[in-house]
């Protein structure tokens, strides 16, 4: 059983303010904004991801478009439910945020840990291209009884080693929050483009088995997975 659910659930990311702060929904007087953050990856590509922070944290801070920033907090999930069914909302729920010089570079801009249980049984593919994926959907324990359902992408070694994992352990991952677009077609003649947001791996343990380390430790030290590789 995790018992402290801040460590469970880490993310550090640096990037530009993209929009706008829009204001989101109100809980026992405090207000919540929603914003998206530019985010760089190694290459020329970078990820779009959706911040969501307390009017508290924006008392002694003025953000805007453009402005460079840094954030702590945690990936959460939220169920939208609407007269078309219920969809799982994603989105970086901030503790932090701290304003950067506007030419300071980070070594790695997009970071997060995670420590939670399988949830659903895995998903082994292949792309096109023949590159190995497996699709991890991860509970991670949230304060007041919660949790956080959180989809990841295991590439390579680590994909093949994902498709063993069974409903219920308990895994420890560590690698970036990315955003991919993808089109969904909705009947014969009408296609949209939509935006997934999921976690890809680059290092993962299992953490219900501490005799066995070495044998569970896949990742950094094993196998170096291109932080470039774009989700098909």
């Amino acid at each position: 059983m995790i018992e402290n659910t801040l460590d469970n659930n880490k993310v550090e990311i640096v990037g530009t303010v993209d929009s706008s702060l829009v204001f989101s929904h109100e809980v026992y007087g405090e207000g919540f904004y929603n914003f998206t953050l530019k985010v760089p990856r190694l290459s020329d590509i970078s990820d779009y991801i959706p911040i969501i922070v307390s009017e508290r944290l924006l008392q002694n801070i003025t953000l805007k478009i453009g402005d460079q920033i840094e954030i702590f907090g945690q990936f959460r999930s939220y169920n939208n439910y609407s007269n078309k069914g219920n969809k799982l909302i994603l989105t970086v729920f901030a503790r932090d945020i701290r304003k950067l010089e506007e030419d300071k570079k980070i070594k790695n801009p997009n970071y997060i840990y995670l420590n939670g249980y399988i949830c659903k049984d895995t998903v082994y593919r292949t792309t096109p291209f023949g590159r190995e994926i497996c699709d991890i959907l991860l509970a991670v324990n949230r304060s007041y009884n919660k949790s956080d359902y959180i989809p990841c992408i295991a590439w390579g070694r680590n994909a093949r080693y994902s498709e063993t994992l069974k409903v219920g352990e308990n895994v420890k991952i560590w690698g970036r929050i990315q955003s991919r677009e993808y089109q969904k077609r909705l009947n014969d003649t009408e296609v949209v483009t939509k935006v997934a947001y999921e976690v890809s791996i680059s290092k993962m343990e299992i953490a219900n088995d501490e005799t066995d380390h070495d044998k569970n430790l896949i990742g950094e030290e094993k196998e170096i997975i291109d932080d470039n590789i774009d989700s098909e």
